[in-house]
């Protein structure tokens, strides 16, 4: 994944002023340059504060060209630089377009195949790296081989795909699988996750994916991951306390988080704790095939993993049997209730250690097992008996209904409730990831740049730096390249009735109709809920003479094919489609959001926060709660205008943001787009643009 040159100061003989400007560099090499006054506005504040060791939050408008505006700069100082994205895609993009641009604008050379990655490269020393599950363990491919346990016609066919590609694979990326489906299972049993790793230990470690990934990251002066695997590594590397092999990215003294907007999210996610009947019934399924295998079985072993299986089964069927996300408040009742039945979970686990302690022969593969099992003792223990204040406790169930054949794969691991059976997962989540990230990261690192085109609320960027724990760092506004004024119309209509009203289905299903027909289709319509999208999709069936799309009738990235491929289409989606999806062109000329997008109160994560902050004295309504809509609006909005030679309409059903008090704020922090309350005004627009 990386050349194996000398690291390089590039571009030293040119300023950045003398890449962006008209008859620069960029001008020179790039088929469709513009100069962007803000573009090279953010790359000297980026050149700035790696120079002055400082840290530096961006926000960048749509157009804005950010990705250069901070690679260049990257490559300029000479550092080892690990740049984290929001998106798999995104870290593809600058692997396999950006950087060999600017390899080609720096040194003019010819690129020269990468044999390894296909990516052509010339002095740059760049490689990028992905989650560990991933890429394929190559001793887990091979104990299967010796021993197949597979169920059905179809993992043997994933299987024998799974074998062949890896006799030909540099990587292990399973990306370079296409015909491997996203949810197979028996690649979630081959992958190279890290709590089944042997590390050094084990016989494959030379030949190990991961091993070459971590020495090409060593090797290299810009490591491109993104932030799952960076917050993943970090907090392997805090629960390691500095153990030299922990972790697979190298020391750096300074991170570029692109779409820095999840970050609160996914350092949350990776700084908490989860525990499943998932998880229980993986180590006893692993402790199986391995016992088999290595011909140690015993019936005291047999017994003991019995004994897992079926107490974990009763303990997590006890747990409220909820759909979803719940708070899980109540530990000590429940505990006072089902103290018995949490003991004898404890005690199989126990039980299952002590068998690995009397097992006559102890392959590497015991001790990992081992930890395992200790590992989930400790973990089942914070999140029923722990009384950390900055923590929430929760828990979440996720059934399988309707997938054909998904209770015959999962049955070993599934409890069952009152709608079916289901995964139950006990959470942990700080309540706060401020604190933590200001001691282990920001305190750690020389340079820290944060960008995204969605950061400032109200033009300034106090949320994202009390959200983070980001003390000290310079902030900059760059606007967008794009004229929003001319390009977008965003139309509220002032008659709806609240969203939050039993009436407003039916009222903004007719809205909705009016508008698709202006637009002729074309459009995403957006909710902030399942129930709600469903209900008004169901409404315009028959309604509306455009092909229409919905989230959940097939995978994202075939919806979003099959909405580029099909004329006037319209597709109705919630979260995952309101960031990370470019559509251009006239293709996508409306975005349709059916209200502000404030976060779930009942959420207990966002519940405890919101408690924690007015427990401490703020107001978490206008400290939390909007700026954190405010950031998911303008992701939504973002959908629509992605080049000069967009236009279209954006429409919020929600005219809250007309008439409550805090509307101002979400109205200070859009873009310049033309605004209405006339729908006549949205159809003039329309008509004085053509097809828009």
């Amino acid at each position: 994944m990386a050349s194996s040159s000398h690291p390089v100061s590039a571009g030293a003989g040119f300023s950045l002023y003398q890449f962006f400007s008209p008859g620069g560099v960029l001008a020179k090499t790039h088929p469709a340059y513009e100069f962007r006054r803000g573009q090279l506005q953010m790359a000297q504040a980026v050149e700035e504060a790696l120079e002055e060791k400082r840290h530096l939050i961006v926000e960048a408008g749509t157009g804005t060209g950010k990705t250069l505006a901070y690679l260049l700069p990257v490559i300029r100082s000479g550092k080892r630089v690990i740049i984290s994205t929001g998106t798999k895609n995104l870290q593809e993009q600058l692997f396999f377009k950006d950087v060999p641009f600017l390899e080609r604008a720096l040194f003019g050379a010819d690129a020269q195949p990468d044999g390894q990655n296909a990516r052509p490269h010339t002095r740059l020393s760049v490689c990028y790296m992905k989650g560990r599950n991933n890429y394929l363990c190559r001793k887990k491919l091979y104990d299967l081989t010796d021993q197949p346990v597979l169920s059905g016609l179809e993992e043997i066919e994933h299987y024998r795909a799974i074998a062949a590609w890896e006799k030909t694979t540099g990587t292990g990326d399973r990306s370079e699988l296409a015909e491997l489906p996203e949810a197979s299972a028996l690649w979630h049993k081959l992958d190279a996750r890290a709590d089944t790793c042997l590390g050094q230990k084990c016989k494959e470690w030379e030949r190990c994916f991961i091993t070459d990934m971590r020495r090409r990251a060593a090797e290299s002066d810009i490591i491109i991951v993104n932030h799952h695997l960076f917050f993943a590594d970090l907090a392997i590397k805090l629960e390691a306390d500095g153990a030299p092999d922990a972790g697979v990215l190298p020391d750096c003294g300074a991170v570029i988080f692109d779409e820095a907007h999840e970050l609160e999210e996914v350092a949350g996610n990776y700084f908490g704790i989860s525990v499943s009947n998932l998880r229980m019934e993986e180590l006893a399924r692993d402790t199986e095939h391995l016992l088999q295998r290595e011909k140690l079985y015993t019936p005291q072993m047999s017994s003991a993993i019995q004994s897992l299986r079926e107490r974990s089964q009763l303990f997590f069927s006890l747990l409220p049997a909820h759909e979803g996300r719940i708070a899980f408040d109540a530990r000590r009742e429940f505990l006072e209730e089902n103290g018995d039945e949490y003991l004898a979970l404890n005690h199989a686990l126990t039980r299952l250690s002590a068998e690995f302690e009397r097992l006559p022969q102890k392959p590497d593969e015991v001790f990992t097992l081992a930890r395992r099992a200790q590992q989930l003792q400790v973990q089942l223990g914070f999140v029923m008996e722990n009384e950390d204040p900055n923590t929430v406790f929760w828990i979440e169930r996720r059934s399988f209904r309707g997938a054909p054949g998904a209770s015959a794969r999962r049955k070993p691991a599934e409890v069952k409730s009152s709608g079916g059976r289901s995964n139950v997962y006990l959470q942990a989540t700080p309540i706060e990831v401020g604190p933590i990230l200001r001691e282990c990261l920001w305190s750690k690192l020389e340079t820290a740049v944060l960008t995204s085109a969605t950061l400032a609320v109200g033009g300034g960027f106090d949320y994202i730096r009390q959200r983070l724990g980001l003390d000290h760092a310079r902030e900059l506004v760059v606007p967008s390249h794009f004229d929003y004024e001319s390009q977008a119309i965003l139309y509220v209509p002032p008659d709806l009735p609240d969203p939050r009203t039993p009436q407003f289905a039916a009222e903004a299903t007719g809205v909705i109709s009016r508008l698709l027909e202006i637009t002729r289709g074309r459009a995403f319509v957006l909710f902030t809920s399942y129930a709600q999208m469903n209900d008004i999709y169901d409404q315009l069936l028959g309604v509306i003479n455009f092909p229409m799309l919905k989230q959940g009738d097939a995978p994202k990235s075939a919806l979003l094919e099959e909405f580029r491929l099909t004329p006037n289409a319209v597709l109705f989606g919630t979260s995952s489609f309101w960031q990370g999806v470019d559509v251009q062109g006239e293709q996508l000329s409306c975005v349709i959001i059916d209200r502000l997008p404030f976060a779930v109160p009942s959420d207990p994560v966002v519940a405890a926060r919101v408690k924690a902050i007015d427990r401490a004295g703020g107001n978490a309504f206008s400290d939390y709660q909007v700026p954190s809509a405010v950031i998911t609006l303008k992701q939504g909005f973002g959908r629509l205008i992605r080049s000069l030679h967009d236009r279209g309409l954006l429409a919020l059903l929600d005219n809250r943001i007309l008439k409550k008090s805090y509307g101002r704020v979400f109205v200070e922090s859009l873009p310049n787009y033309t605004r209405t309350t006339d729908i006549r005004k949205v159809e003039e627009f329309f008509g004085a643009g053509g097809d828009s």
